[in-house]
């Protein structure tokens, strides 16, 4: 049952992924901004979720005019108006290409507004892949005696930037905000990256494996998201959990692989790193080929290697401008919670694991 679906997407920007430089690349980033309304029949009351982020929330395919029409939030938020039985405006303030550093300066600060409208009751929001996307990039090209600054930096810059942009969603979303989500990194490009690096290590003297040295850096980001997360009042999707697993036991050990490598609340940094990066390693499977069961699987990643498939058409988004819209629910209803295509896409699920924190009432 591998789904054949892949868009056609470059490789031009990147999104929410692995380890990274500091500085923004701000000659590669392209705002693609997007408000769509969940027109519910049978009610005008309209409530509105707000994301924040990069290429990731931004529903990025490769386009530079165009972006897809559901992405994660939008699909969190079908699920937010059956809940609710609400219209539910989804705003997503994204920037492609853009840093941690980006992402909280020029969308969270910057755009401020539209959190701090009477009707948010959602705030959420997605960084730090590109830090992690440029550092990895930077690594590949070294030669020479290997140098790991850039990836310790990408994780500082990471740390930081989670934890100014809790602080300041705390700060400044309406008092009405009923939920604040951030979602961790998945890891793209997991099988092409086990490949032996073109620079030595100073104490071996050989090369080393780019997965052995991604895989910790990348557990670093995600774990420090989550533990902001639970210390700052926000709840935490763990995409890489989702992403990464299997939804059913491939080692034997009782537990479904996805749940198995989920953040556990108050875990320590060195606890959830062994777990996942050390004792779980074997279970870890690239996205673009996510196992449902133990014979069917579903590509979760474009063809870019990068970016999560989506359905359901594109929307406006980019050089010239945005798309302000609404259209009917394509589901009045979710069978214990679930759309038909939950586990199909990398959007329909991260927007399925959004909606498992959604509050009963508005």
């Amino acid at each position: 049952m591998k789904t054949l679906f892949r868009n056609k997407a470059g490789r031009l920007l990147s999104a929410v992924a692995l380890l990274a430089l500091t500085a923004p690349a701000m000659a590669n980033t392209l705002n693609q901004n997007v408000s769509w309304t969940i027109d519910r029949a049978g009610t005008s009351t309209k409530y509105r979720s707000v994301a924040y982020g990069d290429s990731i929330f931004a529903g990025y395919n490769g386009s530079i005019s165009n972006a897809g029409k559901y992405s994660a939030t939008t699909v969190d938020a079908e699920y937010l108006s059956a809940r609710w039985n609400a219209d539910i405006e989804n705003v997503r303030r994204a920037k492609s290409g853009a840093v941690a550093r980006d992402v909280y300066e020029n969308k969270i600060v910057a755009e401020r507004s539209y959190m701090q409208a009477a009707s948010t009751r959602v705030v959420s929001f997605e960084m730090c892949g590109n830090d992690g996307l440029q550092a990895r990039s930077a690594f590949k090209s070294q030669t020479g005696t290997c140098d790991y600054s850039g990836m310790d930096a990408a994780i500082n810059s990471c740390k930081t930037y989670v934890a100014l942009a809790m602080d300041y969603i705390n700060a400044n979303a309406n008092a009405n905000t009923r939920l604040k989500v951030v979602s961790n990194l998945y890891y793209p490009g997991y099988n092409a990256d086990n490949v032996q690096s073109s620079c030595t290590d100073a104490g071996t003297g050989q090369t080393v494996n780019m997965r052995d040295r991604f895989l910790p850096a990348i557990a670093k980001m995600n774990y420090w998201m989550c533990e902001y997360a639970r210390q700052k009042g926000f709840k935490c999707v763990d995409s890489f959990a989702q992403y990464m697993g299997a939804d059913y036991d491939s080692n034997g050990d009782g537990q479904i692989d996805s749940d198995a490598l989920r953040y556990v609340l108050g875990e320590s940094e060195a606890s959830y790193i062994n777990r996942t990066a050390v004792t779980l390693r074997a279970t870890l499977r690239d996205a673009n080929t996510k196992f449902v069961s133990s014979s069917s699987s579903f590509d979760y990643i474009q063809s870019d290697d990068t970016h999560p498939t989506y359905t359901g058409g594109t929307v406006s988004a980019g050089l010239w401008g945005g798309t302000t819209g609404s259209g009917a629910p394509r589901y009045s209803s979710f069978t214990n919670g679930r759309s038909p295509i939950w586990n199909q896409y990398g959007h329909e699920r991260m927007g399925w694991a959004l909606s498992v924190y959604q509050p009963a009432s508005p």
